[in-house]
Order: structure tokens, then sequence, then C-alpha cells
């Protein structure tokens, strides 16, 4: 076994995990990598490609966590897990994988967080920046770690989603730009309250770099900005304008307004959609990107699976996944991105969540709601409209599609987390689309 006093343990053995594992041992920095779980995800590829790290599963071994140098947990695991809490009360650092990231980055870092549209967003400015002919990784919460990101020759630009608990213990990051584009009460479970879950994603803002901010968002325009964003006419250096009785994504510039696109050329045109396109031209417009590249990104951009994405037309019945909406928030947006009559289907596990904030959007947009999950019965008590429940993925749907009318939009956006039920969200909304091509 290594010389646990020279080690740095990963908690964890999942992707991040995996990833961090990877980079360390090629360094010749001694790793030991511990998960609670009998049969973690990245086990068998660790022992076969690794065989030299130290893996403990099953368990997280207190003693060795004392001895390490450093300790690097995974996004979900919390530094209240009283294994951490030990070696954190003896001076152990804890950092989580962006803090790596961040000591050995080559290049500037756009940095984005919020409780809903951060992937949008990153992957859109993604777009953007590959449009302009700039070089660019794309990553961190969304899809690859972003350890792996790190490459020689370097990018231009790296362009990070980060997750509140990838916030939580990550310090030295110094995006070159930065964004929190909204926050809604989420991951209740984790947080002490919504202040302590809107101070963790501020965390963001550290450093010196350029600051972006949704002016129309309470908890986030007490911010020292350098840019912001909003869906009025009135304020924000990218704002929604009305020209002409047509909506324009708009930039002010020396007070005045400048015309950039009309929302009708974007394949998505729902204010949430709105809103992240206004984001991503103030991070872009913050780092210098050509305009005309921005544009061209925003008209060929076409969303993300499983986040209100149009899935297919049954006897004129549209049908959208958004099985990404895990909180309230999200599904308000979903609902009214729409702007449609609509069929809901929600529920699973709600980490704990206030659904009231739900019960005026489903009454003025939804004839109905079809309940699954978990904390179905909890969603069930704020809600107006006639309530319907389903076992399954397989039954909401279909009991959805008999409910709905011509010309309605049924509408999976659950409110709520999956694990109740499935895998994880992408495999909550594989098993509605899969239904939905079945009818």
């Amino acid at each position: 076994m290594q010389s646990t006093s020279k080690s740095t343990v990963i908690m964890g053995m999942g992707n991040t995990g995996l990833a961090c594992a990877k980079f360390l041992h090629k360094r010749n920095i001694p790793v030991i990598i511990m998960d609670n779980r009998t049969y973690p995800p990245s086990l068998s590829l660790l022992q076969q490609h690794f065989p030299e790290i130290t893996s403990i599963a099953g368990k997280f071994d207190s003693e060795l966590l004392s001895q390490a140098s450093e300790i690097i947990i995974s996004p979900g695991l919390s530094k209240q897990e009283p294994a951490l809490a030990k070696a954190l009360a003896i001076g152990i650092p804890i950092i989580s994988e962006i803090e790596l990231f961040a000591r050995y980055v080559n290049a500037p870092v756009v940095a984005i967080t919020g409780s809903n549209g951060k992937s949008t967003v990153t992957t859109l400015l993604g777009e953007m920046v590959q449009q302009a002919g700039w070089k660019v990784q794309v990553g961190g919460n969304l899809g690859t770690p972003a350890i792996d990101l790190l490459c020689e020759p370097a990018p231009d630009i790296y362009v990070l989603e980060l997750s509140s608990f990838q916030l939580e213990t990550t310090y030295s990051l110094n995006p070159a730009v930065a964004v929190v584009l909204n926050i809604s009460e989420d991951h209740m479970d984790r947080y002490a309250s919504l202040a302590d879950y809107i101070k963790t994603k501020q965390l963001i803002y550290q450093g010196n770099g350029i600051i972006v901010v949704n002016a129309d968002d309470p908890y986030t325009i007490d911010i020292n900005k350098n840019l912001s964003f909003s869906l009025r006419s009135d304020i924000g250096n990218f704002r929604i304008s009305n020209q002409k009785n047509e909506l324009y994504l708009t930039k002010v510039e020396n007070n005045e307004l400048i015309p950039l696109l009309p929302v009708n050329k974007m394949y998505l045109q729902g204010s949430m959609m709105q809103a992240n396109a206004l984001a991503a031209l103030a991070l872009g417009y913050a780092i210098n990107l050509p305009l005309v590249a921005m544009l061209t990104a925003l008209k060929q951009f076409k969303g993300l699976p499983h986040r209100c994405a149009w899935v297919a037309t049954k006897q004129n019945v549209d049908f959208f996944n958004d099985s990404k909406g895990t909180n309230v928030g999200a599904t308000i947006a979903a609902i009214q991105g729409l702007a449609r009559k609509s069929i809901l289907i929600a529920g699973g596990e709600g980490k704990g969540a206030d659904f009231t904030p739900l019960t005026n959007i489903v009454a003025e947009h939804c004839h109905a709601v079809v309940l699954i999950g978990k904390d179905a019965s909890l969603l069930a008590k704020v809600l107006s409209v006639p309530i319907y429940y389903a076992d399954s993925m397989e039954d909401a749907v279909k009991q959805a599609a008999n409910i709905a009318n011509s010309g309605d939009a049924v509408l999976l956006s659950p409110a709520c987390a999956s694990f109740d039920m499935f895998d994880n969200y992408e495999h909550r909304g594989k098993v509605f689309e899969e239904t939905v091509q079945q009818l």
C-alpha cells in the first residue's frame, strides 16, 4: 500500500473521482481512492487500468483520511459526511475537482452556475466560441469532468458549468468571467437555508474577473456587477426590446439600443431561452467574441436533450421532454416557455423543496397534471387543476395522451429528482421518449 502520509485521498469513485485519480497518477502523485458504495461505478475500470492505485469500496476509511495530505471529494459528497468532518476537524484540506483543475489551468475560464439554464448557456457559449474559430474546451458539471479538459497546447478558453456542490470546496478558480444565471430553491436537503444555498452559488464570483448578473433576479442584483442581462426593456446591458411589434435580443451601448436578433429567428423562443441567449451574449461580449459568430450560433442552436426538447407530435399533440427539470424553478420555466395549454407530468423525489410556486403557473397553463413518484402527494396538495396518478412513466404518458386535446402539449417536467424510480434524469427522459414513440 502507498504511504498514506503523502497520499491524496479521493472520495467517490464516479466519473469525477476516476478523472482525478488518473490525473494525479500521471503526475506521480500518490493516490488512494475510496467509496462507501460496495460496487461504485468506476471500480472495475480502476482495477483494470490502474491496479497500482489503492482503491477501497464499501466504506470511508477514517484512519486513512486522517493521514491524507489532502482530500478531493466528489460533488455528491457533503463536508458534513462524518468521516470528512473528522478529517476537517484535524486540519486536513478538503477540495473539489474544480479546485484541482484551477491549480493547473492554462487558459482563461468562463464559469457558469445557476439553478436553471446553466447547461444550455454553457453549451451555447461553447458553440459561439467554436463559431468564432477559437479553440475551446467545454464541460465541468455538464459532461466531461473539468480535469479531463486540461490539454496541451492550451485552448483559447475553457467554458465550465459549475454546480453549488462543486463550488463549496473551490477556492482559487478566479474565472475571467462568471455568472449566476438565476436562483430558485433547490437542494434544500443539502443546505441549511436558501441563504446558505445562495451564498454557495456566489462563490463563483471569487477573484478579479468580470461579473455578469441577472438583473431580474432578486437574489443576484445586489452583486457589484460589470455586465447584466434582463428580459425587461428598461434595464440590463443585454435585454429584450420591442422593435416594430417584434421582440429582439438587444445590446445597450452608450445608452443606445442596438437590436441584435429577432427572437423568432431562434429555434427555441420561450422566455427562459431568451434569458439564456442574453446571458450567453453577455459572457461572449466579456471575452471579446465577434458578434457575428455569437448570433450565427444562436440561430443554429436547437437546445439540449432532456431540456424542454420536442419529442414527437401524436394526433396533433406535441410531446416535450424536460426531464432535466429537477426543481420547481426549472418546471416553471418550461411551462412558461411553451406558452400553450399543456398536460404536465411531474413528480419524483422532491428534495425537501417548497412546491407552492407551481400553484398559479400550473393553474394558468395546464389543463391537468399526471403525478408519479415518491412525492406525488406533496405536489398534489398545492395544485388546483385536475390530478391523475400513475404508477409508471408508461402509464403517465398514456394517461396524459388520453387527457390532452388537439393542439395541446404534453410536458414532462418533474420538478423533482429521478432517483426514486430511475437511474438518473436521462433514464427518466429516455423512458418518456420511448413511450411517446410507441403511442
